[in-house]
């Protein structure tokens, strides 16, 4: 847990600068996890990027889902619980992802027969907004048969980045470094953000091991001697997944870049009072 007081004393708002909003899978809290209804009401809320994960079919085509595996907490209409990479794209089509809604969340509004979209699908949104993507491989050293190879799942990544003309709008993350690093080598305009949580760690020096220029920790690990020193190494500092007003103004005080959150409406609309997003 993080030290710092549960009410710290902010600086006026005209003295920081303003706080990105990052959707996680979309808008979790109000509509089923990484679907299109979830990204297109992110969108509509005004969402600065889409926070998104990825895995692949057995025939290679990339779609978005959090779990490497069919997750019977959110899909129904098949067998459940059998990884996504045994499957083919038809397969995955099969399934039933928006009818349940998330035990989690009672905001969530289901929406019945939604199904798990391609990445492809999901980029095709870019047109409505100037919003960015924050991508995830779901990728696993200890799990290799869930996944291709670190390089081809970038490559597929970069792919479909690239059919889309949005380099300059995407960031891809990981908490396994193979595919940032890989990237790295194919295409270093590609930002790339290491995810990370539990031991502390200094966040300059999880960075530099992914080669990356934003650190996203577990939104606990968030100190203001942590983001300083992010930031005097030229680094950003965007926390996951924080979704109640104290656990943001902690943040705030800290002096992160941005917050990735299950309700990005909430969020926002928090923001805007505190005159720390347009």
């Amino acid at each position: 847990m993080s030290s710092m007081s549960s009410t710290p004393n902010l600086a006026p708002a005209s003295a920081r600068s303003q706080i990105m909003v990052h959707g996680h899978r979309g808008a979790r809290a109000r509509r089923p996890e990484n679907t299109i209804p979830a990204f297109r009401y992110a969108i509509e809320q005004g969402a600065d990027v889409l926070e998104l994960d990825l895995a692949v079919t057995r025939d290679n085509f990339l779609v978005v889902s959090h779990e490497p595996l069919i997750d019977p907490s959110i899909c129904t209409g098949g067998k459940t619980g059998i990884p996504i990479h045994t499957l083919t794209l038809d397969d995955v089509r099969q399934y039933d992802c928006g009818s349940l809604q998330n035990r989690r969340f009672k905001t969530q509004i289901p929406v019945p027969g939604t199904r798990i979209p391609t990445f492809d699908e999901v980029l095709d949104l870019a047109p409505l907004g100037s919003f960015e993507f924050n991508v995830e491989t779901k990728i696993f050293e200890d799990r290799p048969e869930l996944t291709p190879s670190p390089e081809e799942f970038t490559r597929l990544v970069l792919a479909a980045i690239r059919r889309h003309h949005l380099e300059d709008r995407a960031i891809l993350q990981s908490f396994d470094f193979r595919t940032l690093h890989a990237i790295r080598k194919m295409a270093p305009e590609i930002r790339l953000s290491a995810l990370y949580e539990g031991k502390d760690c200094g966040f300059v020096e999880i960075a530099r091991e992914a080669g990356a220029t934003i650190i996203s920790p577990e939104y606990h690990l968030v100190t203001s001697a942590q983001v300083a020193a992010a930031h005097a190494a030229g680094l950003q500092v965007v926390p996951w997944t924080a979704n109640k007003p104290t656990e943001w103004e902690r943040l705030i005080a800290a002096n992160v870049d941005a917050i990735i959150s299950d309700d990005p409406a909430a969020l926002l609309a928090y923001l805007r009072e505190k005159k720390l997003h347009l």
